[in-house]
């Protein structure tokens, strides 16, 4: 796409009245001396703009905000982590009142006795599979993280060793990242851990809410841990009902732009396939009066599908 702003037709037949940018700032002279070739470039903006790159006016914030994330990054840790002073808590401290304050959100864990007997292996229903198995990725996690928590408080206190695990998930916690030890068994995510464990915490629930009161009618598709499984079973649901070979399938999409609320909007599931929120768009967003694809709005990084 980019290379047809520059290698087209028209810049043969129109010149310099052909622009390569919307600024106009960009195009190619109608010039042959190399010296005037060096003076039209002199004129370039000393920070060329996105547009200069065939890219979106919003890559500035999201350059801007990669920058800024990794020097914060660097602050933290090469920070010190000493004692504070006057009545500001030490090192230790903030670290067992971090975990202590995490302790009591973490969810409890499935009982997965419970789940087999409501949600038994069917061939009709792929998806009794697929709650299984999330059931069983999220336990591991909440397991490390119940286990993690209490023994970091605990050698905080000089009750039992401090592991080069633990330590590494203290610095973690300090400096608001996700540590290692669960970040390896839990989903894949980019959010600092504030924001982790509240999508840890809706995730469970969302999960909780399918063991307790069935099949959604729609699904959260962020709030799996694997969704590859789940995209799978709607094409395994689909195959099975049709008598058709699963590698011979492929996905339809329909964007319904006209639900704002699909979790009290949607009464009844599909009779084919599924209906899922919680996508979003990079790049461009979803034009709900044209129902197709347009360019991002200003300072708009990410918009809801």
């Amino acid at each position: 796409t980019i290379l047809q702003t520059f290698v087209t037709e028209d810049l043969i037949t129109t010149g310099s009245q052909y622009k390569f940018s919307e600024s106009g700032i960009y195009y190619c002279p109608d010039v042959e001396s190399p010296d005037e070739f060096i003076e039209y470039i002199r004129t370039f903006p000393l920070n060329p703009a996105p547009e200069a790159f065939g890219m979106h006016e919003n890559c500035n914030i999201t350059c801007a905000q990669n920058e800024a994330l990794k020097l914060l990054e660097g602050i933290l840790t090469v920070s010190a982590k000493g004692s504070g002073g006057g009545e500001g808590k030490s090192y230790e401290q903030q670290c067992d009142a971090i975990a202590e304050g995490i302790l009591a959100k973490v969810p409890e864990i499935f009982e997965l006795d419970v789940v087999e007997s409501n949600f038994p292996t069917m061939y009709e229903e792929s998806m009794n599979t697929v709650v299984k198995q999330e059931a069983l990725r999220y336990n591991t996690l909440l397991n490390i993280m119940r286990w993690s928590l209490p023994e970091f408080r605990k050698a905080l206190k000089g009750l039992v060793v401090m592991t080069e695990v633990l330590e590494n998930m203290g610095k973690a916690l300090f400096t608001n990242q996700v540590p290692d030890l669960w970040a390896d068994k839990g989903p894949l995510s980019l959010k600092p851990l504030s924001a982790w464990i509240l999508d840890c915490v809706e995730r469970v629930a969302f999960l909780e809410a399918w063991t307790s009161h069935g099949t959604p009618k729609v699904y959260w598709i962020s709030g799996f841990f694997f969704p590859q499984a789940f995209l799978t079973g709607a094409l395994q649901n689909y195959a099975r009902k049709y008598q058709l070979a699963i590698d011979t399938l492929g996905f339809g999409f329909q964007i319904r732009d006209d639900i704002m609320d699909p979790k009290t909007e949607i009464l009844k599931k599909p009779d084919d396939g599924v209906f899922v929120f919680g996508l979003f768009l990079e790049g461009c967003r979803w034009n709900d009066d044209k129902h197709l694809l347009s360019e991002s709005r200003p300072k708009e990084l990410y918009s809801e599908l």
